[in-house]
């Protein structure tokens, strides 16, 4: 969600400007009901299958559909390969799920042949991911086609762990996005994981005197100490919301109200005026309605971001492989 729930293991999620308009000509609920109509349970069957033999492919699926989008638009560019395309990005460093969308591409190829993208496949394997959580579900509009581009320079602005709010509000809203979208997607960080290589700083050598960041909780600081060690493995994993790292809930946000954010980004929402008061909502203590609504906008905010830039029979096609353009 610049490499989110991966090295950096974000999972910022973005749409163009012009997404409304490009959203309501080529995208729309229910694209392969006639031309492939068990599309979307083919990608769910195989998501879950990988799901079930490692839990941690959720975050690792959502944040390869952010750089999809990000990067050149959701057009399954980050799927190719190649030593100057986007795989090959700094950025780009522990992507994962590549597999599981290869997998769901050679079932549907054997089923409904040159009809579902990469690029559908991705924003699909995206939504079951969470769902599967114990997040929200959310319907998907279809019909991306894949692009034949993809440039490893083009991932350079992808947002990073080291990025202001300013920054960060500024890299959305080039996308499209306000900050309430920011915030929200930021949600996704509560299934995440980083290495310790990416925040250790913020534990031993933040100020020039070496202190430690001060916004960090001192009982976590410690707990954070313990974990990463000064000279310990780098790149040693860390979940980036210890609550619970396996359910996609709010704690993320409440972490952040307490001082407990690992990313040095995402703690910065809360000192924020305007992010903060999004956080706020998401991490209150009051049960039931609030609760609810992170579901209910995360869902909405993931389709805004699945319909960045998409791509027409014209200027995409829909691969045969998706590592490769045909």
């Amino acid at each position: 969600m610049g490499a989110y729930l991966g090295n950096y293991c974000y999972v910022m999620i973005i749409v163009l400007v012009l997404g409304a308009e490009v959203r309501s000509q080529s995208l729309k609920n229910g694209y392969y009901s006639t031309s492939c109509p068990k599309a979307e349970s083919i990608v769910r069957s195989t998501v879950e299958s990988h799901f079930d033999s490692d839990p941690t492919i959720s975050p690792g699926l959502l944040r390869l559909h952010f750089h999809d989008c990000f990067v050149q638009g959701c057009d399954g560019s980050v799927l190719i390969k190649g030593k100057a395309a986007e795989q090959a990005a700094l950025a780009s460093s522990g992507l994962r799920g590549f597999e599981v969308i290869d997998d769901a591409k050679a079932r549907l190829e054997s089923v409904c042949p040159g009809v579902v993208s990469c690029a559908d496949i991705l924003a699909l394997a995206a939504r079951d991911a969470v769902d599967l959580s114990s997040g929200p579900s959310w319907t998907v509009p279809t019909g991306r086609k894949d692009g034949r581009i993809s440039l490893a320079s083009e991932a350079s602005n992808l947002p990073s762990p080291l990025d202001s709010v300013a920054v960060q509000k500024q890299k959305f809203q080039a996308k499209g996005l306000d900050t309430h979208d920011l915030v929200t997607l930021l949600g996704a960080h509560t299934i995440g994981q980083t290495d310790c290589q990416f925040f250790r700083y913020r534990l031993y050598n933040f100020t020039v005197t070496g202190n430690s960041d001060p916004t960090i909780s001192p009982s976590f600081l410690t707990q954070l100490k313990t974990l990463c060690p000064p000279n310990g493995d780098g790149s040693k994993r860390v979940a980036l919301d210890i609550g619970s790292p396996s359910n996609f809930d709010v704690s993320f946000f409440k972490n952040l109200r307490d001082g407990n954010g690992i990313l040095e980004s995402d703690q910065r929402l809360w000192s924020d005026s305007e992010t903060n008061d999004v956080v706020k909502k998401y991490a209150s203590t009051i049960r039931g309605l609030l609760g609810f609504r992170f579901d209910n906008e995360f869902g909405k905010a993931m389709v805004k971001m699945s319909s960045i830039d998409v791509k027409s029979d014209v200027s995409g096609e829909v691969r045969k492989i998706c590592s490769q353009v045909n």
